[in-house]
């Protein structure tokens, strides 16, 4: 017994900003940000909308597609970094929003990697008989806390959702493997350091901008290169398979030279590869059940064919899923 995807949904806000309407804000340009990220527009919630929200009309997509109602759920995961509220989760809000009675529901902080922390829980839940059918989104409303003064970081961020229906098989397809790493001595490189325990809310906090993201890009982009590139190719050593035998990388979406080099040390071809960092920027737990819905939707997931996800974030943590479609 082992879990498998049998529905993908996705939905990504209708704001659109450009690199040029970012020109007009903070000093940067096309070409730069271009050149260092890959990215040339990102999605931004409207000022109603929450992640609970944009969660929402994912998993709503995705259950449409599986032609399963809410009720048919008996647990909700949703990865994020930028819920509703500190509590309760957003997945209670979710649950709540969908009408998914029968659901016990719970929140999952990783950072970018949340959203293969999630299928590392879900595989282990499905495959040990303690749940049956488990919906799990990544879910991300990061515009709400991006500083607009900051290029260093405003320039890389976006809002949008994914989310994935996980089911057990005895059949040869689903997932093969899971595997979640974390580091925390490296815990200052990507942080949001007002809000918590440490720095509650103040007049202090607001003043300093505590409540935004804060990134040491350089330190992590190093980082972040050298350990996919290894994360890659233990995963598929320990299935004993070659990257030749590997359909399509779909890697969280953060940065494009991250994406090419991985690519380039598993000897794969630009159509192996998964790439929509160009139009919603990096949106942390969202990225790759928002690619994997794109690439199931374009035709690119055929059944019998493996499939590697690969994801680096805050923590720091990265992780990795080997998928037989």
């Amino acid at each position: 017994m082992k879990a498998r995807i049998i529905s993908t949904g996705s939905y990504l806000p209708e704001k659109v900003i450009t690199n040029n309407d970012l020109e007009q804000i903070v000093d940067t340009s096309d070409e730069w940000i271009l050149e260092r990220t890959g990215i040339r527009e990102r999605r931004i919630i409207n000022g109603e909308e929450t992640t609970s929200d944009l969660a929402c009309e994912a998993a709503q997509r995705a259950l449409k597609r599986a032609a399963l109602k809410p009720r048919d759920i008996d647990l909700i995961i949703v990865a994020t970094i930028s819920g509703d509220m500190v509590f309760p989760s957003t997945a209670c809000f979710l649950q709540q929003k969908l009408g998914a009675k029968n659901a016990a529901a719970f929140d999952l902080n990783a950072a970018c990697s949340g959203f293969l922390y999630g299928m590392h829980i879900s595989n282990s839940l499905i495959k040990s008989g303690a749940h049956k059918r488990v919906l799990l989104v990544g879910a991300e409303a990061l515009s709400k806390f991006t500083d607009w003064s900051d290029r260093t970081t405003c320039v890389l961020f976006g809002d949008g959702a994914g989310a994935v229906l996980l089911e057990g098989t005895k059949e040869k397809r689903g997932i093969y493997s899971t595997h979640i790493f974390s580091d925390g001595s490296l815990s200052d490189l990507i942080t949001l350091p007002g809000g918590g325990s440490k720095n509650p809310c103040s007049r202090e906090t607001i003043l300093k901008r505590l409540h935004f993201m804060k990134m040491k890009g350089n330190e992590t982009f190093k980082v972040a290169v050298r350990t996919l590139e290894q994360l890659a190719s233990s995963t598929l050593e320990e299935n004993r398979l070659d990257p030749s035998q590997l359909s399509l990388l779909i890697p969280h979406q953060a940065n494009l030279r991250i994406i090419q080099a991985t690519a380039k040390r598993l000897e794969l071809s630009p159509e192996k590869v998964f790439i929509n960092i160009e139009k919603y920027g990096n949106t942390s737990a969202a990225s790759i059940p928002i690619a994997l819905d794109e690439a199931v939707q374009s035709g690119k997931c055929r059944e019998g064919e493996y499939i590697l996800l690969e994801a680096f974030g805050g923590g720091l943590t990265w992780a990795s899923a080997l998928l037989r479609w």
